[in-house]
């Protein structure tokens, strides 16, 4: 069956489903997230396929992306990773426009007809995250098409970039100045897990990701930026993605 598990993960985040139901505007009371500098926000979603319909969904979303693109920004056009999931970010300037824009999709026949009503009997679940590029990150170019991606999320200790920011910033900039990795940016959750930040990297391919990961590994300036970092973090998962043929990031 398929389901949206956008429940209340910390009992800071007081925000009401993220799926804005009927065109409401969310509500959030707290947030451990940085001050934003001005309302542009990502919205990354992750879709759960049922395996035997992974090449379906997959082809549905190649031809019928297009209708979804017209009414939003869409920073990353899927990413798929392992064989039964597949990864969107969608950009918004403000909530007011998600919500139209939302709003315009449930009355667009084309759409439903042609896109949803499809695409949803192959569903097992759908992961929505709202999230703000951290103050000293932007959204980079690639130094060419191709490669893959690697999405690392960090749980981090509560309390906020206030408390953990500066260690934090410090490990992923000395992976990126170093050379190891290219920074595509990163990401601080707002709703869904708080105290989240999401880094996405590129890499040429994954032995290239695991030969600089293993260079990394013995460069002193990383690791002793890492060991400080790490003091601050509860737990990290890593995804390694693959670029559909939709991919703007490619």
């Amino acid at each position: 069956m398929f389901t949206v598990r956008n429940a209340f993960r910390r009992s800071s985040s007081l925000i009401e489903n993220i799926c804005l139901k009927n065109g409401d505007m969310p509500r959030a009371c707290m947030s451990t997230g940085p001050q934003q500098q001005h309302g542009t926000f990502y919205e990354f979603r992750t879709y759960s396929i049922q395996p035997e319909k992974n090449v379906a969904f997959l082809r549905l979303t190649n031809e019928k992306i297009h209708l979804r693109t017209v009414p939003s920004e869409l920073l990353e056009r899927g990413v798929r990773r392992l064989e039964t999931r597949f990864f969107h970010i969608w950009k918004y300037d403000s909530y007011a426009q998600r919500v139209g824009v939302r709003a315009s999709l449930a009355q667009d026949p084309n759409w439903i007809e042609e896109y949803i009503s499809k695409a949803m009997p192959i569903l097992t679940s759908q992961d929505n995250e709202v999230t703000y590029l951290v103050p000293w990150s932007n959204v980079e170019s690639l130094p060419k098409d191709g490669g893959v991606y690697e999405l690392r999320s960090f749980q981090m200790h509560p309390g906020g970039p206030v408390v953990w920011g500066e260690a934090f910033q410090a490990a992923v900039s000395a992976h990126a100045a170093r050379g190891h990795a290219h920074l595509v940016g990163v990401f601080h959750s707002e709703f869904e897990w708080l105290n989240k930040v999401n880094a996405l990297w590129w890499y040429e391919s994954p032995d290239q990701r695991a030969a600089v990961c293993h260079k990394a590994h013995g460069d002193a300036r990383v690791v002793a930026a890492v060991r400080e970092s790490v003091t601050y973090l509860e737990s990290q998962t890593n995804k390694l993605m693959f670029p559909c043929s939709y991919s703007l990031l490619k």
